[in-house]
């Protein structure tokens, strides 16, 4: 009879592919590869409570990222300001939906799914709230890292900004200062979150059986 291997005992590196043991670390350890020197495993110092306090942050400033005036632009004597909501709609009322589709998906909804998930699954750590449907939720968190572009809107403001200086007088609004921390906000819930510590402690305290119900 085969037998099945607990691939979860071994770490294998993401530059040459070698195979170690996984060893155990604690908080501010990390593991290197004793082939290439890259990063095998790195256990982040207070990985729940910094990503739980950075996703609250990034849903506060939620509203305000989207509802506000972003700039305002002075051209021939009339004053005109937008808000990234505001965008949409002019988007919309041009013709341009597929466009206005993906800047609301981009843009609005994957940034606020990824922020509420990262708040969902720090929530559940901190109050050792843990259950075997959370596997499946962080599975699904995981790949949302592929598709949340709000780097991408606030380069193409700053190329805007660039363009329109030397035409029309720029006036920067509060909609910027609360879209650039709901950036920041975004990428350090995610960048806090210890995903390897995620993954060990999910699977220690629900094994395979036991989300098949064979526990």
């Amino acid at each position: 009879m085969d037998k099945k291997i607990n691939t979860s005992l071994f770490v294998a590196c993401q530059q040459c592919d070698a195979i170690y043991d996984k060893p155990h670390l604690k908080q501010g350890q990390l593991a290197k590869c004793n082939r290439c020197g890259s990063t095998l495993i790195e256990r982040k110092v207070d990985s729940i409570e910094r990503s739980f306090n950075w996703s609250l942050a990034g849903l506060m400033l939620m509203l305000p990222a989207i509802l506000l005036p972003i700039m305002g632009v002075t051209l021939a004597g009339q004053f005109h300001q937008a808000s990234l909501f505001d965008c949409i709609l002019v988007l919309i009322d041009r013709g341009f939906f597929m466009i206005a589709c993906l800047v609301f998906l981009f843009a609005i909804a994957v940034p606020i799914v990824r922020l509420a998930g990262a708040l969902y699954l720090s929530y559940c750590f901190k109050f050792n709230k843990l259950k075997p449907s959370l596997l499946n939720f962080f599975r699904a968190y995981h790949h949302l890292d592929h598709w949340a572009m709000l780097n991408v809107f606030m380069l193409g403001i700053v190329v805007s900004m660039y363009k329109l200086l030397d035409d029309t007088e720029l006036t920067i609004n509060l909609g910027l200062l609360a879209f650039i921390l709901w950036l920041i906000c975004s990428t350090m819930s995610a960048v806090a979150l210890d995903q390897d510590y995620i993954w060990d402690k999910l699977e220690r305290k629900f094994p395979r059986s036991c989300i098949h119900g064979n526990c």
